[in-house]
């Protein structure tokens, strides 16, 4: 499918960009990309995945943008109070980006639908916040042989990984799984909650902008994406570590 002059212009930055080019922005165009959650995470990887020229873009969320959201979930707008999230997310891209196809789906994802949800994409983001949700979108995905790009944060710090367990490993092993990183016995009253203990507004767009970053490069074939590594954030020592799974 071949570029519009206006998508020429548009992404003239990623056309010249030496080991990118136009077969990544073609490969861009035409791909299916799923955002679980507008929220925190969701808002810096469905920005920045929409001005990148993703073809069609899935953005699930049953949850209404509440003034308390407007810290750090970046898509919307004062205006947008008591909208759904998936929604105000889709009138953002589309004014971003009227070259990408957004699908808003305003429900909440679980085990009875995440294998609908997810099968009709190509990569997915989980930028939930419940280990429910997250449990349901990995099955989902592994199931269906898709990556998943698994962003997380908390207070000052963050995490992020891509969970491809449908793979192996050049020594023979099993890429890890979603219960590699949290235990089956892991129970959302372990974890601290947002509402309980806060969190610092900018971290999430670190943690967003690198999930859009595996997303493109999982899309694209560009660069290594983080499958069976994860990379920890402390934001208030600015450091970046990196442990293997």
């Amino acid at each position: 499918m071949a570029l519009s002059s206006d998508e020429t212009t548009r992404y003239a930055r990623h056309l010249v960009l030496k080991g990118f080019g136009g077969a990544a922005q073609q490969a861009l165009k035409v791909s299916r990309v799923l955002v679980v959650g507008a929220g925190g995470l969701g808002s810096p990887a469905i920005a920045y995945l929409a001005a990148a020229g993703v073809g069609t873009l899935g953005i699930v969320d049953d949850d209404e943008v509440a003034l308390s959201n407007l810290q750090r979930q970046v898509l919307h707008r004062t205006d947008a109070l008591g909208v759904n999230k998936a929604e105000s997310a889709r009138h953002f891209v589309a004014a971003l980006n009227p070259h990408v196809d957004v699908v808003a789906h305003a429900e909440h994802l679980d085990t009875a639908n995440a294998g609908r949800l997810v099968g009709a994409y190509d990569v997915i983001l989980d930028g939930t916040d419940n280990l429910a949700a997250r449990r349901a979108v990995a099955a989902a995905c592994e199931a269906a042989g898709l990556p998943l790009v698994c962003g997380a944060v908390s207070m000052f710090d963050g995490q992020l990984t891509v969970l491809a367990p449908h793979l192996t490993r050049p020594d023979g092993r099993q890429v890890p799984r979603f219960a590699d990183l949290y235990p089956e016995e892991a129970d959302d009253a372990d974890l601290p909650s947002c509402e309980a203990t806060g969190i610092l507004g900018p971290l999430t767009g670190v943690i967003g902008a690198l999930m859009a970053m595996e997303a493109v490069k999982l899309i694209t074939g560009v660069g290594a994406p983080l499958i069976g590594r994860l990379l920890l954030y402390d934001g208030r020592s600015g450091r970046f570590t990196e442990v293997e799974l």
